[in-house]
């Protein structure tokens, strides 16, 4: 008995000596596998998001899916005590119907934990890091060393990065930021709070400086243009928060050491989610087309990129007829020309629209505004962005490969680089009734390096580059080059042209209206893209290549499974055949609607093309990145 007593008070010692949650501590040694939780949100839930988890050794210790309806999840670790740090990976579509891969970490073990996996968890981890922490957690298992001091950095780097938002902080009424923990908010939810308007109110990147270092860009997303407001190099920043008294500020390379704030708008967001139920409660009402243009909800509708009411009012009786629902709204930035500082009147939002089994199955964006004095109906309400038409440029890069999958050694540089420029030319066509007609014949895209392109119409969805000056009716090619300038084709593409932020004024008449708008480039041209970046379907061989006869009979079935599972960041947008006479003439050009992820086959590639003479058969596949880039792939089947 004296024995027992003594070996229980040494315990209580040594106990006593290694707690105070001290360098010297132990984790605790637990009976049972303990649990994880928390929820996955860009803003919006995360959706039917995958969830994996490793621990500080590198091992899979648990995988889930996050729930359709707030993007939360929850599982049992496969080990009892897993070594410290876990990891956490989300990887699923946003709102945006951009792809994310976002990380979180637990820095300690205990029998229930919580990990929120969002865009500043991504971005503390990559601090705490040093890099991106994407190729980190697929190197998990030699990796052991980086994330030891992952664990060590995450409470500075947390610290770090709220001072990088301190104005967004101050602007959602946080009394004591300190106390906010990015990570383990026990109050956190997808639901327009506070913690969710902090994710929402900032535009977050992971990119490479020009040195090739990698850096986290800090933006407020209300303002004009894609600038990154604050550049952070992170492997400085690391060094930095493991010293005991660092100072990660050295690493902020920009003028700005925080990024501004739309402080008006955000004291008015906290209610936007009414919008999405009454809408939703609309949708249930089984409303046909003229009760929906009578609601409150859409009755200050302007347009939308040339979509009118009455396309919006048919777009939510198809979601009626179909038994769906809206998802909440995402907010995706401003849709002023100039937003007044601090401010921002007509915002661009983004939602899933989910059937009665929690599938994605169609995205929707618009522009919502407030109306502060409204007391009887929503102060939130669809209002558009006002526009005739939708213009936009994206980094672009290209490949050909030929029927075997192998790249086409024809064409130089291979893969190539450039700009898509998208000019919309024909009326939105939401519901497939009539057919669309042109918007306008002409425009012309002034470079930031001075360069001047003219575009034509080319009874395309978008108009095409033109080699002549004024042209309004051209013969599209159907693929990458009716909407790139590339640095072999029309004009250069200059440092100043392939830079995140970089201006493109856009100049147009229509309607027998002159007009200017202004496009911005959201990420950086890549200058030598991977190969892997390319979409690659399952199944070609030099035995088993593509063949144009199976792209004109349409029954063809197609599989990018394996090129998916290893970008997860990036989604198929495009599919379709375009057969040019190798007499001359206009192609025809096929389309198929490309089902939203997970999926990633497709049955058949639609209607069957007989050609009256001998043609090129082609497959082009069009793939985006999570900050806009553009990946083309073209396939020429084989005779």
């Amino acid at each position: 008995m004296l024995y027992r007593f003594a070996a229980l008070a040494l315990t209580l010692l040594l106990t006593a000596c290694g707690g105070g949650g001290g360098g010297g501590s132990s984790p605790p040694v637990l009976d049972t596998p303990p649990t994880l939780r928390g929820i996955a949100a860009t803003g919006a839930p995360l959706v039917n998001a995958q969830v994996s988890v490793v621990d500080g050794q590198g091992k899979a210790v648990g995988t889930a899916t996050t729930h359709a309806a707030d993007g939360s999840y929850s599982l049992t670790l496969s080990v009892n005590n897993p070594a410290a740090p876990l990891f956490i990976q989300a990887r699923g579509m946003d709102a945006s119907g951009s792809m994310q891969v976002l990380h979180s970490t637990v820095p300690a073990i205990s029998a229930a934990m919580v990990g929120h996996v969002t865009p500043l968890t991504n971005a503390v981890v990559a601090l705490a890091l040093g890099t991106e922490p994407a190729p980190v957690f697929a190197a998990a298992a030699t990796s052991a060393s980086q994330l030891t001091q992952m664990a060590s950095a995450t409470s500075a780097a947390s610290d770090f990065l709220k001072t990088l938002v301190k104005t967004q902080l101050t602007d959602l009424k946080f009394t004591d930021p300190k106390t906010l923990d990015l990570l383990a908010d026990a109050n956190f939810a997808a639901n327009k709070g506070a913690h969710d308007l902090l994710i929402e109110s900032v535009r977050i990147d992971l990119a490479r400086s020009r040195l090739n270092v990698p850096v986290l860009q800090l933006a407020n997303k209300f303002i004009a243009g894609m600038n990154a407001e604050v550049v952070v190099e992170l492997p400085m920043a690391q060094a930095e928060l493991l010293k005991a008294a660092g100072t990660p500020a050295n690493a902020v390379t920009s003028t700005l050491k925080a990024a501004t704030s739309a402080t008006t708008l955000l004291g008015n967001l906290p209610s936007l989610d009414d919008l999405g139920a009454a809408l939703n409660q609309l949708i249930a009402q089984g409303k046909d087309v003229s009760t929906i243009l009578t609601n409150a909800l859409v009755t200050g509708y302007d347009k939308h990129n040339g979509r009118v009411k009455t396309d919006l009012a048919a777009i939510l009786s198809v979601d009626t007829t179909a038994n769906r629902q809206f998802g909440r709204f995402q907010l995706l930035g401003c849709a002023d020309d100039a937003p007044a500082a601090g401010n921002c009147a007509k915002v661009l939002v983004g939602a899933v629209i989910s059937d009665s089994t929690g599938t994605v199955v169609d995205l929707f964006s618009d522009a919502v505004s407030y109306n502060k004095a409204a007391t009887t109906t929503n102060k939130w309400n669809l209002i558009g962005n006002g526009k005739k038409l939708a213009v936009a440029v994206y980094p672009l890069a290209f490949t050909a490969l030929n029927a075997d999958g192998s790249a086409d050694t024809a064409l130089s540089p291979n893969p190539g680089i450039g700009l898509q420029v998208e000019i919309q030319a024909q009326t939105p066509d939401p519901i497939p009734v009539n057919p669309p007609i042109p918007l306008l014949s002409s425009a012309t895209l002034q470079l930031p390096g001075g360069f001047s392109i003219p575009f034509g119409y080319c009874s395309r969805p978008f108009l095409c580059v033109s080699s002549t000056t004024g042209a309004t009716s051209l013969i599209p090619t159907g693929g990458v080059g009716d909407l790139a300038i590339q640095r072999a084709a029309v004009g250069w593409i200059g440092t100043a042209d392939s830079v995140r932020g970089a201006k493109y004024p856009i100049t147009y008449t229509i309607s027998g209206t002159a007009e200017t708008r202004n496009a911005y480039l959201r990420a950086d041209v890549l200058g030598d893209p991977a190969a892997a970046r390319f979409v690659a379907l399952d199944g070609l061989t030099t035995n088993l290549p593509l063949r144009a006869v199976d792209l004109q009979a349409g029954t063809l079935a197609l599989d990018w499974h394996s090129w998916a599972a290893a970008n997860p960041d990036l989604r198929l947008i495009e599919v379709k055949r375009v057969f040019t006479p190798t007499a001359g003439g206009a192609p025809t050009v096929l389309g198929t609607t490309v089902p939203l992820p997970p999926r990633t086959t497709l049955a058949t590639l639609g209607a069957a093309f007989t050609p009256t003479g001998t043609v090129k058969s082609e497959l082009w596949l069009q793939a985006m990145d999570s900050q806009g880039r553009r990946f083309h792939t073209r396939y020429t089947g084989s005779p």
